[in-house]
């Protein structure tokens, strides 16, 4: 649609101008003279919302306006909808509300219609209006507050701000709309370069959500229905939901600087640190990006993982270390998805994991909470981090030999055996110390704890798939700190898939 000049503005707005009046005329008054500085903030943010509404509304009938007086004096001018047929009728008078974040409004347009076809607005086009009823600034907002906290909590942070503007089951059915191009922007985004000396590392994880029954995934829900079959047991465990989570699987990818270390600098002795020798920092993670997902496969969110370690390392210049916590699914789809790309990797298993092991064999020798088990077990992980783990195993049992521990107590050792031996090539901490890459998952487990615990694990929580699912993501994005570029992106892709014919904003003259 062309441009029109500003004839007519001061007319158009004189009821924004009268609102304003009123206004500073009521502020200006003695009764607001005797108003405290909490009543005169609260009038202004009842009746600055009045104001800015009133303003879009009388912007909105403005172009209403110009739009009958541009068709009235290019009476030959047609509109050619989406699918190429001509719209040789108009009819004005064609209105819709918009529900924005000043309130309900109306917009006016002409529609402009066909035989067989269906009515097509250009001003719609132009306004990039929502298929809905809810405006882009809306759902915004509405993201914004429903990934910080409760449904129940967003929708009264709406309505604070914005008055009675959506239903609580619209809210979250916004979310979920909010969430569908995530993929896609991921897909089409560039990481920023690194330098080659800077390590690369991938982490992964999982963690359960409290599911609605529809929710969870057949195997649990045939396992829930046989329960149930049962009988309801009479109490659980602490924080037992038997039958009631699916797991998501969430996924940490950041860039680090070297920071080679010692094995003291990772467990001082228990007598403390002498403080003779500067403890050397702990590498740190920068560029830091999560993926997660309830509905994808594990081997789909660690492909993800690559996906974005392929693209900030394209031709495998820089070292890729993953770190996981020793599940051998885990592994088998993190090597399988490494030697699918051609990309060399070190793996290294979570350090603060193996030490569980190690303090439940030091317990099967001495009391726990002893200064025993303290030193049995600092002696035998500082032997870990500097490349003996082979030889620690050997000697735990050998210690449970020569102590003749009961078969119960010598589990434990055997336990810790069996773990150690069993993932020697996932245990080169000397190496990773040496130059300088961390060798814990913290940034894995704070990721869970951010992305799940601090909002779908919250006090009475049972989800729905696909609300879950938005929220989670929805969360990664703004994690990534993507959550502005995103939007953009979305907004974009949402009037490409309303308005896919870009003529149909422009009245074409046809024979």
């Amino acid at each position: 649609m062309e441009h029109y000049d500003n004839r007519g503005t001061p007319e158009a707005f004189a009821r924004s101008v009268s609102a304003f009046d009123l206004l500073t005329a009521t502020l200006s008054g003695q009764t607001a003279g005797a108003w405290t500085h909490a009543e005169l903030e609260e009038h202004l943010r009842a009746a600055g919302r009045a104001l800015m509404r009133q303003l879009l509304q009388d912007h909105l009938d403005l172009r209403a306006i110009r739009e009958e007086e541009h068709l009235r004096a290019c009476p030959d001018l047609r509109v050619t909808g989406p699918d190429g047929h001509t719209r040789p009728w108009r009819e004005r008078g064609h209105e819709r509300w918009l529900s924005t974040v000043f309130g309900h409004v109306r917009v006016g347009r002409v529609a402009h219609r066909g035989p067989g076809v269906s009515n097509v607005h250009p001003a719609d086009v132009l306004l990039s209006l929502p298929a809905g009823r809810h405006s882009m600034g809306l759902r915004r907002l509405a993201v914004t507050e429903a990934v910080r906290g409760s449904f129940d909590q967003a929708l009264a942070a709406v309505g604070r701000q914005c008055g009675t503007v959506v239903g609580k089951r619209r809210l979250e059915e916004l979310v979920v709309e909010a969430a569908t191009d995530i993929d896609g922007f991921y897909r089409a985004s560039i990481p920023l370069p690194c330098s080659r000396d800077m390590p690369l590392v991938i982490q992964a994880d999982g963690k359960g959500v409290v599911m609605r029954p529809e929710g969870l995934r057949k195997a649990t829900r045939r396992k829930a229905a046989q329960a149930a079959a049962q009988g309801r047991r009479g109490r659980l465990a602490p924080g037992e939901k038997p039958n009631r989570k699916r797991m998501a699987t969430i996924a940490c990818l950041f860039d680090t600087r070297p920071a080679p270390r010692r094995p003291h600098d990772v467990i001082g002795p228990p007598e403390g640190r002498s403080g003779h020798r500067t403890r050397r920092p702990r590498p740190k993670a920068e560029n830091k990006w999560l993926t997660a997902s309830l509905v994808k496969t594990p081997e789909q969110v660690i492909a993800e993982a690559f996906d974005q370690a392929q693209a900030r390392d394209p031709h495998h210049m820089r070292d890729w270390i993953v770190l996981v916590d020793g599940a051998r699914h885990q592994l088998d789809v993190i090597q399988t998805e490494a030697a699918r790309r051609h990309a060399k990797i070190h793996v290294l298993i979570d350090f603060v994991h193996v030490t569980e092991y190690v303090w439940d064999a030091a317990h099967a020798f001495h009391k726990p909470g002893s200064r025993e088990a303290e030193v049995f077990t600092a002696d035998r992980i500082t032997a870990i981090l500097a490349g003996h783990a082979a030889r620690v195993a050997d000697e735990l049992l050998a210690l449970a030999d020569q102590a003749h521990l009961a078969a119960s107590r010598r589990e434990a050792v055997i336990t810790c055996h069996r773990y150690l031996t069993g993932h020697l090539e996932q245990l080169h901490y000397d190496t990773a110390l040496d130059k300088g890459w961390p060798i814990a998952t913290g940034a894995i487990e704070g990721a869970c704890r951010h992305l799940i615990a601090d909002r779908l694990d919250i006090t009475g929580a049972r989800w729905g798939l696909h609300g879950a699912e938005a929220v989670l993501k929805l969360r990664a994005v703004t994690s990534n700190g993507d959550l502005d570029d995103y939007w953009a992106f979305h907004t974009a892709r949402e009037h490409e898939r309303l308005y896919p014919n870009p003529d149909q904003a422009i009245f074409r003259l046809t024979a």
